[in-house]
């Protein structure tokens, strides 16, 4: 686009000036009055002439003694004097005028007339050699249609600013990867004993946990070249260009001696055959296919080692995975709350924090996020403060943050009558009432009836600590939590609202999750109902076979619907006995819209009291 642009205003420009040139010597720019010799003579005798000048034995021009211009034209054959005596001109008037004859300049004689012959021939020839320069451009870049459109950070450490200090947690993994950075740095010592370094590592984990950053750490510490390309990049419309780019890209890296080749959601490439629609001879297959021979083709001695990270290693080809190939898989988790605070240490680096922050509240309301959410809510903060003109950032902006990012902005346009309000406040009550009631569930830290996102209000249940595993207590008191606000609203206004939908269907989700997945029902015991089929080319498994009969089907329905009656039992429960708390929780929030931890725990008294119930069949 650029050099079209550029283009199009070399032609203007030439055009101009090629116009420039023709007016130039096609004639004076003013227009003087073309007068006959018999005029002229009159105007010598009537002596109204002060001078005639006469250019190239022909062209005259005539000055006034007003001051007037004018030209005339005579004949080549002889002189102005002869002409005008017989005309009828007297020699004395003739003498009283000043006569200058004057020589054409050479250059401009020949000059003009070959402009009007040579600039369009030289208009032509450039038209003509843009074109052809435009054209030699588009074959080149024909040609360079199949090489690989990789990124090159260069070996020098000073421009690789990504180090393993600047990932934060995952300390296995950077444990696992050092034994590749120690091979790139001495490769001779592994060969020397007939070691075989892992020619493929695949980082595994969910998005934002730090899989580039990492691979980018391990070439700066390395020292090596780091070529980066995303599996999206090799796929084209025309089938080979993306093998051509692999064997490029491949031997690209291999002319750089010690690298990194680095394969961003190797998903999109690497899935299983045989799922796709164009047999087994489309685009991605062939690019797939042409992964595995190149990383066949490694020697012993050869110091290139490939990095590939996806989030999916479910829907991934089995040869991609063989000991040879991809046979290092590490593991990338999510933060836990120590981690959490390191990263946000990192990216509070360049930010004013005030003097009384602390990062580690935030690690703790911040169970589940990952890296780049972390990343993102340094950031949103440093927005909020610049936007309230603020020259720090305080701990009020970080919470606010937490809550922007987990459920979206406020939505202040959406406001609430009074009713509605009202109704929204005794949900909400309802839910953290029953949190707090419950001794499996975690402690509520805000109440909030703002609206954020699809969320009218919502209240948030933190964990203390970091957990990886969950009881069946847990979740039978986590759809009490659900149905509490349906509960309240149901004992509150003897009525229920389109409100707690959202929280019926997590609820129903749990129920059949206990009873089909988790092998938790008391009636049925330790068994899974249902065979989920995989269906990589779809993006998840979405497919599920039924594995038991319509009489079982019925039982576990039944089963489902007596787990909800049980919580919403309990729920309600709750909310009868403590009614008097949820009306100072649900005044609370009409008047200041928002609740902290401290100021709901001073409401509902300190301590949590278990409420005798029945945890379901």
């Amino acid at each position: 686009m650029r050099k079209i642009s550029r283009n199009f205003f070399i032609v203007v420009l030439l055009l101009l000036a090629v116009s420039a040139l023709f007016g130039l010597f096609s004639g004076p720019l003013t227009h003087s009055e073309n007068i006959p010799l018999s005029q002229l003579a009159q105007d010598i005798i009537q002596e109204k002439v002060q001078s005639i000048v006469i250019t190239g034995g022909t062209n005259m021009t005539i000055t006034y003694r007003d001051g007037i211009v004018k030209q005339s034209t005579k004949e080549p054959q002889g002189t102005l004097s002869e002409v005008m005596l017989d005309l009828g001109v007297d020699q004395h008037q003739l003498q009283q005028i000043q006569i200058e004859p004057r020589k054409e300049s050479g250059l401009m004689s020949w000059l003009g007339p070959l402009s009007f012959l040579i600039a369009p021939i030289l208009l032509f020839l450039l038209f003509f050699f843009m074109m052809f320069r435009q054209a030699r451009a588009g074959i080149g870049q024909a040609f360079d249609f199949t090489k690989a459109r990789a990124k090159l950070f260069g070996a020098d450490p000073a421009k690789q600013k990504v180090s393993f200090k600047d990932v934060a947690g995952l300390k296995e993994a950077k444990e696992e990867v050092q034994e590749v950075v120690d091979f790139l740095k001495n490769p001779k010592k592994y060969v020397q004993i007939g070691a075989k370094i892992p020619r493929g590592v695949l980082l595994v984990g969910p998005p934002g946990t730090g899989k580039t950053l990492l691979a980018r750490a391990v070439a700066h510490e390395a020292g090596v070249s780091f070529f980066s390309a995303s599996g999206s990049e090799f796929i084209e419309m025309f089938v080979g260009v993306g093998s051509s780019r692999v064997r490029d890209l491949f031997q690209t890296a291999k002319k750089a001696g010690r690298s990194i080749i680095f394969i961003d959601e190797l998903d999109a490439i690497g899935r299983t055959r045989g799922f796709g629609f164009g047999g087994g001879h489309d685009e991605r297959e062939q690019t797939l296919n042409q992964i595995l021979v190149e990383m066949d083709g490694f020697d012993r001695d050869d110091t290139q080692i490939v990095i590939a990270a996806t989030n999916r290693p479910d829907v991934l080809d089995p040869a991609l995975l063989r000991p040879g190939r991809f046979d290092r898989r590490i593991m990338l988790d999510l933060p836990d709350v120590n981690d959490r605070e390191q990263i946000l240490q990192i990216h509070a680096q360049g930010k004013p924090l005030a003097a009384n922050i602390k990062l580690r509240e935030i690690a703790e309301r911040t169970p589940g996020f990952s890296g780049a959410d972390l990343a993102n809510l340094m950031n949103e903060a440093a927005i909020l403060t610049a936007r309230r003109n603020k020259t720090q950032i305080f701990q009020e902006e970080l919470y606010e943050s937490i809550d922007k990012v987990l459920l979206g902005p406020e939505r202040k346009s959406h406001v609430l009558s009074k009713k509605e309000k009202e109704i929204t406040a005794y949900h909400e009550a309802g839910h953290a009432l029953v949190a707090a009631s419950l001794s499996t569930v975690d402690p509520v830290r805000k109440i909030s009836i703002i609206s954020r996102g699809y969320a009218g209000g919502y209240t948030l249940k933190l964990p203390t600590e970091d957990k990886h595993l969950k009881s069946r207590a847990e979740f039978i008191d986590e759809m009490a939590v659900l149905l509490g606000g349906y509960a309240a609203e149901k004992i509150v206004f003897n009525d229920v609202t389109t409100g707690p939908s959202n929280d019926l269907e997590k609820a129903s989700q749990i129920a059949r999750d206990i009873v089909k997945e988790y092998g938790m029902s008391t009636t049925f015991g330790p068994v899974v109902f249902g065979e989920r089929e995989r269906a990589p080319f779809l993006g998840r498994n979405t497919i599920e076979e039924k594995n038991y009969s319509e009489t079982v089907a019925t039982q576990i329905d039944q089963e489902v619907n007596m787990l909800i009656e049980a919580a919403q039992k309990t729920a309600e429960q709750i909310i009868r006995q403590k009614r008097k708390t949820l009306d100072k929780i649900a005044k609370a929030l009409v008047q200041k819209e928002t609740i902290e931890r401290e100021e709901f725990e001073e409401i509902v008294g300190l301590g949590k009291t278990k409420i005798p119930k029945k945890r379901g069949k």
